[in-house]
């Protein structure tokens, strides 16, 4: 071999060797870009899902911002008005049985008429026991079978305070609400007595008419129910204070008893007419007396000679008012009363309250009332009824 070709495969070689040392060093660099490029890409990912996670305070709010939402809020909104209702209402299907003292009663077919309206618009049970005779244990035995039907409230106006209260009372033991309405028993035996009108407040009228229809002088009587009648003769006791204190020409001569019994009454009427010639007035506070009365003397010689009011009811005494036997007469409107103690009736076995003073409940169309001492529950004061106002009403 010729030292030219030599020299031309030596050139040839190191030629060669210096290409590839170039494309080592090339191939090096790009390896070492796609590395340092790498943790870029990486680290602008995790700052992009960083800015897009919620912070921690963000977090957070999450939940208000649910509750916010419409369906969050129709939610929040049932469950307000069930507390509500809860608190209020009265649970539909409770039976409130009236107990009268007398069924056929036209004063207690008339308050216990407004009960069943009351028991209607809570969409309770309405029943109407009750004796014909307003004896003082004649409402014993219609407790006793009530008990045992498990009613839920027992509304009674008592013939005596306290013959019906062991029967009561154990009807409170099973859980039986004990309203009183009317006439009051020991209150020991009931959890409310709804009152129509503060006994003051009867008294004071009856004598403020009877002393006007006789010239604030004079003999006068009482007709009243039954010698045992807690409200009668809680009246009677006030009447006999205000006529000593306020009207000493006034003298109460005696107390007559109808027995709530129409012919008695009548009968008493009579007797008193025939035992005090000087007899200026009758007062009656009772409904089946006043009527009584006033119809023996629409047909006898003391037609406007002697005075008679008392209590009574629009309808009982209407034809006596326009015929001038009497000027005048009182009453709350038993309806509202029998009304109104179904309503509480009714919420003392729904648990709404306890018959504690101070308790408040609502009693549908008369509004709100709250419980006094004693748990005594007032309607309101009575109503006069005279020849200018009786066509108003109808009960």
């Amino acid at each position: 071999m010729s030292t030219t070709i030599l020299r031309r495969r030596s050139a040839m070689f190191a030629a060669m060797l210096a290409l590839l040392l170039l494309v080592t060093a090339c191939s090096g660099t790009t390896r070492e870009d796609d590395t340092a490029d790498a943790p870029e890409e990486d680290s602008a990912a995790t700052t992009e899902e960083e800015a897009d996670a919620p912070t921690e305070d963000e977090a957070t709010d999450e939940p208000a911002a649910t509750e916010n939402t419409p369906e969050a809020a129709a939610t929040t909104e049932d469950a307000g008005d069930d507390t509500a209702d809860g608190a209020t209402a009265i649970e539909e299907g409770i039976e409130i049985a009236f107990l009268p003292k007398q069924i056929n009663n036209p004063y207690f077919t008339t308050a216990d008429g407004g009960g069943e309206e009351a028991v209607g618009e809570f969409a309770g049970s309405y029943s109407e026991v009750g004796p014909s005779e307003a004896s003082a244990s004649s409402q014993v035995s219609y407790i006793n079978t009530l008990t045992q039907q498990g009613v839920g409230a027992i509304a009674i106006s008592a013939n005596d305070p306290n013959a019906v209260c062991p029967a009561l009372n154990e009807a409170r033991d099973a859980g039986i609400a004990v309203v009183t309405y009317d006439s009051d028993t020991d209150p020991s035996c009931r959890d409310l007595f709804i009152n129509q009108a503060s006994a003051e407040g009867i008294a004071r009228v009856q004598v403020e008419m009877v002393a006007e229809q006789i010239g604030g002088a004079g003999e006068i009587a009482v007709l009243s129910a039954t010698p045992n009648a807690t409200n009668q003769n809680a009246w009677i006791e006030l009447m006999e204070g205000i006529l000593a204190d306020e009207y000493p020409d006034i003298e109460l001569v005696t107390v007559a008893y109808g027995n709530d019994d129409d012919q008695d009454s009548f009968t008493e009427t009579q007797a008193l007419l025939q035992s005090y010639p000087d007899l200026a007035g009758i007062v009656s506070p009772t409904t089946v007396g006043i009527s009584a009365a006033a119809r023996y003397l629409s047909g006898s010689e003391f037609k406007g000679e002697v005075a008679l009011t008392g209590l009574g009811t629009p309808n009982q005494m209407r034809e006596f008012v326009e015929d001038g036997t009497v000027t005048a007469f009182a009453l709350w409107n038993p309806a509202d009363l029998g009304y109104l103690a179904a309503y509480a009736g009714g919420a003392l076995a729904s648990g709404l309250i306890t018959g504690a003073e101070g308790d408040t409940f609502e009693a549908g169309k008369l509004g709100s009332y709250t419980v006094e001492a004693d748990g005594s529950v007032l309607l309101g004061p009575p109503t006069v009824f005279d020849i200018d106002n009786i066509g108003d009403f109808d009960f």
